[in-house]
């Protein structure tokens, strides 16, 4: 078995999906599809900053995802999907030096 398609369980709260997912399904599956199946809202954050380039907010039942707006689509889909990787504890490489994932 690879990297690729060891499972991991999340561990977010109860009441939020617990899903089992691999990183080959977080890397490949269209981001669109990946947010319904998983019941995660992607919303348009209202910090205009260019050095913002994404949160993910976890309450008790939910997951939203915050994206700047106007940001380059490419940027969006590798930032989402490592937020989406550290929420729900899906081991992925780290996104390049320019960024940082803070969890607070």
């Amino acid at each position: 078995m690879t990297s690729t398609d060891q499972v991991q369980t999340s561990t977010l709260a109860p009441g939020v999906s617990q899903v089992a997912l691999s990183p080959g399904r977080l890397l490949d599956a269209p981001l669109l599809d990946l947010l319904a199946e998983l019941d995660i809202t992607l919303e348009e954050s209202s910090i205009t900053d260019p050095e913002f380039t994404g949160a993910a907010v976890v309450t008790r039942d939910r997951v939203v995802l915050s994206m700047r707006a106007g940001q380059p689509d490419g940027e969006r889909d590798a930032v989402a999907r490592a937020l989406l990787g550290r929420v729900l504890n899906v081991p992925l490489a780290p996104l390049p030096d320019l960024y940082h994932i803070t969890v607070v």
